[in-house]
């Protein structure tokens, strides 16, 4: 579990880091940024949020630009941000040279048809190889929580359906809710998953609320004026379904808002304090 350090800056008392390693469940180096805040100095063992970002984003746009630095310092809590996708020469990109498939794009499932099938296990990455990474070479503790943007915003609120008790906390900001109806997802899912629509629904979270296994509560913040939120977005299926399902989920609507980081930075504090308060973070700075 040998990682290589790229970078380092100085960020409200704590330090932003990249990161690079070889991705075992992925066959390629990939990279990562994790915030540490002025508290892991001290050695005590932090909870963690994975920030799963969206379609053509890399590690770097979430910590450059969503303002989480400050409020993650207050609270103790680390942050971490992979990549979108493995990439590398080696690994296949979108055939027809799109940008929503392929490098950026890698949707956070385990792909099963070829050539995809070979790199493109973001799920498998995300729940389990890299928060071994995290848990074995920085002071976090096994309290995690998962959010995320679009594409990211799908992927964590999947990884939260699919693993009772491997998360703390669950949000997403703009989350693609129902990938088995709408263009983005219909694209990467039948390429990485084949013709068959049943074998979809194991990572559509609009599919998988009804018969989750834990009442773990979601929240969502999605932008009235987001133009991808009727074609792309479908909010409302999420909502019905966990409506008939009775699971536990705040959809906030916010008048005005886009689907910028812009949005994100705007919110992204609320998010932070319903992690902590799900992880019962009471750490003081030192």
């Amino acid at each position: 579990m040998s990682i290589e350090c790229l970078s380092s800056q100085r960020s409200f008392g704590g330090w932003h880091k990249r990161y690079r390693h070889r991705a075992a469940s992925l066959g390629c180096d990939m990279v990562f940024a994790v915030y540490l805040p002025p508290q892991a100095e001290s050695g005590q063992r932090l909870p963690v949020v994975y920030w799963l970002s969206g379609l053509t984003c890399t590690d770097e746009n979430f910590m450059q630009k969503a303002g989480a630095h400050r409020v993650a310092a207050e609270l103790g809590m680390i942050v971490v941000a992979p990549d979108t996708s493995p990439r590398g020469e080696d690994v296949p990109g979108d055939p027809d040279g799109g940008w929503d498939f392929g490098h950026g794009a890698g949707f956070y499932v385990n792909a099963a048809e070829a050539p995809w099938a070979e790199h493109y296990r973001m799920y498998d990455y995300v729940v389990d190889e890299l928060p071994a990474l995290i848990e074995a070479n920085f002071p976090a503790s096994d309290q995690r929580g998962i959010s995320g943007h679009s594409m990211g915003g799908h992927g964590a609120l999947i990884c939260a359906l699919k693993n009772p008790g491997r998360y703390r906390s669950v949000s997403a900001f703009s989350p693609i809710c129902h990938p088995m109806d709408c263009p983005w997802g219909e694209k990467a899912l039948s390429r990485y998953l084949g013709a068959d629509r049943a074998a979809w629904r194991a990572w559509d979270a609009t599919e998988l609320i009804a018969d989750a296994p834990e009442r773990l509560p979601i929240l969502i913040d999605q932008g009235e004026a987001d133009g991808f939120l009727a074609e792309q977005l479908k909010p409302e299926a999420l909502q019905a379904a966990a409506d008939a399902a009775g699971y536990p989920l705040t959809l906030r609507l916010q008048p005005g808002y886009d689907h910028s980081y812009y949005f994100i930075a705007s919110f992204i504090e609320s998010h932070l304090r319903h992690h902590a308060q799900a992880m019962a973070v009471s750490v003081a700075i030192r």
